[in-house]
């Protein structure tokens, strides 16, 4: 009895997997273009950004759009850094930003370690009720705010800017999530040898959190750059707006709207957010895909 295998005609020595095989490069050729062009509507707007901002004002302003701009200029940033102080807008939310950051990572994870590891009397209704602050609108307690901070005398100062952005009830969710994932062994050999909480925390809990750390880090500084209610209330002085507020003084003051000037102090603007995203995008994407894994 012949026990070979038959096949059909034209697929002889071609098997089941082997066909599928040959599909997947079609599917993945397909998701790859789908992808590409939902990459070229997102960056769209960015590309239409940085083109402004070296055409003239009558270019930028002809209709049908030039797509491509008759004569390159600088024009525009130079007269975004003098007729404005752009250069000092963007030193203060550097300052302010980093200040943040640094501020919102320690308190979001120390809160996180806590509420992760340490056991203790209302400890889950604690968290729930930090977590709910984050359903109350900040227009709600914007005034409440800004009449504490007018009472202690940081009414236009960095103060008043830094000091109510310290503490981070989303940041110390995500890190708390990923905290809960850390295996336990870890602490239990390390209380073995004697070592304290806050020794567990900065030698073992903190160097293994990188990916966590660095992703609440980038969404802090986003945050803290962008943010531009809460600096228009407080901040009076020119020399201390942050750049949110630089880019509506770029309108403002000149009494209309000069688009490649404003597109290149927006160019300006975005650069840092670009850069920090650059250094920590592997870190961003790998503790957004890890934080959330436990709850």
């Amino acid at each position: 009895m012949n026990y070979a295998t038959s096949y059909p005609p034209g697929e002889q020595g071609v098997s089941r997997s082997g066909r599928r095989r040959n599909i997947f490069p079609a599917g993945k050729l397909a998701i790859s273009l789908l992808l590409f062009i939902l990459a070229l509507g997102v960056s769209f707007p960015f590309v239409w950004m940085i083109r402004t901002s070296f055409m003239l004002p009558t270019d930028a302003l002809k209709f049908p759009p030039l797509w491509v701009p008759p004569t390159f200029t600088l024009q525009n940033y130079r007269n975004a850094l003098t007729i404005q102080p752009f250069a000092r807008y963007l030193l203060n939310s550097v300052f302010i930003s980093t200040v943040v950051v640094f501020a919102q990572l320690l308190t979001a994870s120390m809160g996180a370690y806590a509420f992760a590891r340490l056991k203790f009397p209302g400890r889950e209704p604690l968290f729930l009720l930090y977590l709910a602050t984050m359903m109350i609108p900040f227009q709600v307690t914007l005034i409440p705010l800004f009449v504490m901070v007018a009472k202690v005398g940081w009414v236009d100062t960095y103060a008043a800017v830094i000091v109510p952005a310290i503490a981070s009830a989303y940041l110390t969710f995500l890190l708390r999530q990923f905290f809960m994932s850390i295996p336990r062994e870890l602490e239990d050999a390390a209380r073995i040898d004697g070592a304290s909480y806050f020794r567990i925390y900065a030698t073992i809990i903190l160097p293994l959190s990188k990916p966590a750390l660095a992703s609440c880090g980038l969404l802090s500084f986003m945050g803290s750059w962008t943010n531009f209610l809460w600096p228009l209330i407080v901040i009076r002085t020119r020399e201390l707006r942050p750049v949110p507020l630089g880019l509506a003084a770029l309108q403002q003051e000149q009494g209309y709207t000069d688009f490649p000037q404003l597109m290149a102090g927006s160019v300006m603007a975005l650069l840092p957010i670009m850069i920090v995203f650059v250094f920590l995008q592997r870190y961003f994407v790998q503790g957004i895909a890890l934080t959330g894994l436990k709850g």
